[in-house]
């Protein structure tokens, strides 16, 4: 009799008004997989799917998985989801708001492994499940949600958001899209690549010149950024930067990118191939360009099947002392990932605010060492460890927080963000085909034997150590690592260690560059001259004609040095 009280008592205590959803016949859909959202806003400043973050403003978004969704049936959203920052409906505060319900879509794929996994590829948006195309939404209405009611809200999805156009070829800035056989393998479906190729001025003046290869790092590039053939639009209406505190900092970029063509095309800067990499994958917006068992062997597709293409139709001079890499966040971890791991294929890497490059510091707490990634270890305090600040150190928001949020958005290491494509790439493959947890969402309680595959795969810091006497001297002067030492993800605490190890490595010494900016926040990257706002629109004109000077003391005695500097 007391246990069926006290589960009358739970299941009334769970009890809130829910959302019935239904999909429009006109969408002509026949069955669905994917991960299905709710969204609810205090204000109508945008769509709801569009006010979802870490920040303070953040609003609500609640999800559940769906499996084989068929058309005339209904989803039904309840207590059960799980909710972002309100973890479950009964505990959002009764009043107004404007509700919205989207599907983010998934397909199936059936590994080389042997397991079946449902994922959301990729659609050419960089992995944005609320402008992903071929994804259904609804229209947002307003109503008025109580939780101590019990009725039904019905929900009706009648959007589908529109396919992206892709970028056309110009003058300077070419597009390359290769299907690579060894990702295809992995996958078990047609898998691509990409690059936005810039050419030097003077490329089709010049046809016997080969050319080195610039590669810059980063999140999905839509197109080549940062280069722009015409002034500022002398109409553009001044926007705010709430990050820099800035008015007109759109004017600002648009100059940047101007000035830059100028110094591309202009006397005496080097003349080279710089590309960026679309490599967006089922997991993320990029692959971090490592081999990893749970998204397949993007490193070695990238530079032994993505490169030498691009080398091949635009006269690169295809040689690993003539490639280069640069990048900030997460394209400062796979600048110095890749020329860790392919340490005669590219002849010097900047890494700027990079990633974790030492798990001790997984941003604010030791994989290795700590128990749990939420909470440092008491007898009474419960003190949230820190996942953002800005740069006077002011806490924005916190591990568990940040990884609530991921949950919400997608189980399995599925959200597309940042925590789950650290798991995604570090992690070893779990018996059902997923990700293996480094921790535990809910509790944030870390897997130690997960910790140790992560170290002896990925953790850069241990494995220069390590394997220094295999690889050192062929990364002796390639190493270069800037960061701001109040760098809004912590990432400066991992670089103070991986400097530490530098510095004692011998045989040879390492003659590696570290850096750091004061009070600098997100993303430092080595210019003291300026502040941040204007030296993170420049990776392209400081690291090319940086390497353009150190190449000279590690280039091949035969290298040809001169004729692409025209």
């Amino acid at each position: 009799m007391r246990i069926l009280i006290f589960f009358l008592f739970i299941s009334s205590s769970l009890s809130a008004q829910t959302f019935r959803i239904q999909v429009d016949p006109s969408l002509h859909v026949s069955e669905l997989d994917g991960r299905l959202l709710l969204l609810l806003s205090k204000n109508d400043r945008s769509e709801p799917r569009f006010q979802v973050s870490d920040d303070a403003h953040t609003q609500l978004v609640f999800g559940k998985d769906v499996e084989g969704w068929k058309t005339g049936t209904t989803q039904l959203v309840d207590v059960q989801a799980i909710g972002y920052p309100v973890e479950r409906l009964n505990d959002v505060p009764a009043g107004d708001y404007y509700v919205q319900v989207l599907l983010h879509k998934y397909e199936t794929f059936h590994l080389k492994t042997g397991q079946t996994v449902k994922l959301p590829m990729d659609r050419g948006e960089g992995q944005h499940w609320n402008i992903a195309p071929g994804n259904i939404y609804s229209a947002p209405i307003k109503i008025h949600f109580d939780p101590a009611m019990n009725n039904e809200i019905k929900l009706r999805i009648t959007r589908i958001i529109p396919a992206i156009k892709e970028p056309e070829d110009t003058k300077y800035i070419k597009h390359i899209r290769i299907q690579s056989k060894l990702l295809t393998e992995f996958w078990g479906r047609p898998m691509y690549l990409g690059a936005h190729i810039l050419l030097p001025a003077g490329f089709e003046e010049h046809p016997n010149v080969k050319y080195p290869l610039a590669v810059f790092h980063g999140h999905f590039p839509a197109d080549f950024g940062g280069f722009r053939t015409t002034p500022p639009d002398p109409d553009l209406k001044p926007d705010t930067s709430a990050r820099f505190h800035i008015t007109g900092y759109n004017k600002i970029v648009q100059q940047e990118a101007y000035d830059f063509y100028k110094q591309w095309t202009g006397p005496a800067f080097p003349r080279v191939l710089a590309i960026e990499i679309q490599h967006a994958n089922p997991y993320y917006d990029d692959s971090y360009a490592v081999n990893s068992a749970n998204l397949g062997p993007y490193g070695d597709a990238i530079t032994y099947e993505l490169i030498p293409e691009i080398e091949k139709r635009f006269r690169g001079i295809g040689k690993g002392w003539a490639r280069f890499m640069y990048g900030g966040s997460t394209g400062g971890w796979e600048a110095l990932a890749v020329q860790v791991f392919y340490p005669n294929e590219y002849n010097g890497t900047y890494a700027a605010c990079p990633d974790p490059v030492d798990f001790r510091h997984y941003t604010s707490f030791d994989l290795y060492a700590d128990k749990n990634a939420y909470y440092p270890e008491s007898d009474f305090k419960k003190t949230a460890r820190p996942a953002q600040r800005d740069y006077l150190g002011h806490i924005m928001a916190t591990v568990k927080e940040t990884n609530q949020r991921e949950l919400v958005l997608g189980s399995r290491s599925r959200s597309g963000d940042q925590y789950d494509i650290w798991e995604a790439v570090y992690s070893p493959m779990d018996e059902d085909g997923y990700p293996k947890r480094i921790f535990d969402k809910h509790t944030g309680t870390i897997d130690t034997a997960v910790a140790i595959y992560w170290r002896e795969h990925f953790d850069l810091t241990h494995i220069i150590k390590r394997d220094w006497a295999r690889i050192g001297n062929s990364l002796k002067g390639k190493i270069h690592i800037y960061v701001g030492d109040m760098d809004t993800y912590y990432l400066n605490d991992a670089v103070y260690t991986a400097e530490d190890m530098l510095k004692k490595l011998a045989n040879p010494n390492c003659s590696c560059e570290v850096d750091y900016g004061d009070r600098a926040e997100h993303c430092w990257n080595g210019d003291h001259t300026q502040p941040n706002y204007i030296s993170r629109l420049r990776y392209h004109q400081m690291y090319i004609k940086k390497w353009a000077e150190e190449v000279k003391t590690r280039a091949p005695q035969d290298a040809d040095l001169q004729s692409w500097r025209y």
